[in-house]
């Protein structure tokens, strides 16, 4: 497998969210509460008629600071969303936006979710405006988000179809049609975060890889799915599984790159080994730890990821995203990525 035209051996990128600041959201308020499922507005500082170019000149920080960090995939830091999947799932027909339902949350909580009260569609391009915003501003290769069918359909309170598997089947048919709509705006990679995957493996061996290949089926781009043991932030103080039950099936779907978080649980990365046709984007920041890495420390863990693995198919991120830890820290994490994997790259004559 060659390595991305354009872009150099062991690319960096985010893997979705950066730090918003506090004169657009309340971060208080949002580090107080589960991430939030449904709508939650009054998250936003900025009254409706000037929170769009709020969100948008928060956009162009989150970019200007990927690229002062030297990130060579960027992306647009998820600023306009409150949360990495509600903007798109209560955005679709078929779902009460008024009547919330309730589903337990991966911590065990229960949270409000999306009730699907008739069937899943997509309106319009929903994030197609906001890819082509990052396309122009950022130039170079720029990587977008979207929640996942699986993890949608565990996120709702499924009260219209059969079973969850044809829930996910038409939550599918919407992100295929979105997906393909953020590549015609110029996005190079997208995105699917599936983060239950992980949380609920036996549901997923049900139907998963089938609503994931309904999604990317025909989309013409490069597509990348996202699977991690949650936010740091939100599982403080739980200590993460050292392994994936979840990952070996995801080398049949049509996912181009499967990025897992590696840093903070001290994964093995002989686990690799169960992705062989797959590039990898491989977590070298340990989101729980608010410390800055050094340099040397992420070339550390770059290093242990390659016996494993060839160097053309890694790509290197964080765990997962950004959003609860300061700007600061953030930034220099994210510096001290590029620099660790820049030291890689030399002794590898690249």
């Amino acid at each position: 497998m060659n390595k991305l035209p354009g872009l150099p051996l062991l690319p960096t990128t985010i893997v979705g969210s950066y730090p918003q600041p506090d004169w657009l959201i309340d971060r208080e308020g949002l580090k107080s509460r589960l991430p939030p499922r449904v709508r939650a507005r009054e998250l936003w500082r900025v009254p409706e008629p000037w929170l769009a170019d709020a969100q948008e000149a928060a956009t162009l920080m989150a970019i200007s600071d990927q690229q002062l960090a030297g990130i060579d995939i960027v992306g647009d830091g998820e600023m306009r969303r409150e949360s990495y999947s509600n903007r798109l799932a209560t955005a679709l027909d078929g779902i009460d936006i008024d009547t919330p339902g309730t589903a337990i949350d991966r911590t065990g909580a229960r949270n409000p979710v999306p009730r699907v009260a008739g069937p899943i569609r997509r309106r319009g391009p929903i994030e197609a405006q906001d890819a082509k915003f990052l396309k122009e501003r950022a130039g170079g290769w720029v990587k977008i988000t979207l929640p996942g069918p699986f993890t949608m359909t565990q996120q709702a309170q499924n009260d219209h179809y059969p079973d969850d598997a044809a829930l996910a089947m038409d939550y599918a048919a919407a992100v295929n049609a979105e997906i393909k709509d953020l590549f015609a705006a110029g996005v190079d990679i997208v995105q699917l975060d599936e983060p239950y995957l992980q949380a609920r493996p036996e549901q997923a061996r049900g139907y998963a890889v089938e609503a994931i290949d309904r999604a990317l089926d025909g989309v013409g781009g490069i597509t990348a799915l996202h699977v991690c043991f949650g936010y740091a932030y939100v599982h403080k103080g739980a200590a993460k599984p050292r392994g994936y039950d979840f990952l070996a099936e995801l080398d049949a779907c049509k996912a181009d790159i499967i990025s897992i978080e590696a840093a903070q649980p001290r994964l093995d990365p002989a686990i690799l080994a169960e992705l062989p046709s797959k590039r990898i984007m491989y977590g070298v920041l340990d989101l729980n730890d608010p410390a800055i890495e050094t340099p040397e420390t992420v070339a550390g863990r770059i290093r242990a990821a390659l016996p494993f693995i060839d160097k053309e198919r890694l790509m290197i991120a964080p765990d997962c995203g950004m959003k609860y830890h300061p700007r600061d820290v953030a930034f220099g994490k994210l510096k001290a990525m590029v620099e660790g994997t820049r030291i890689v790259r030399a002794e590898l004559g690249a």
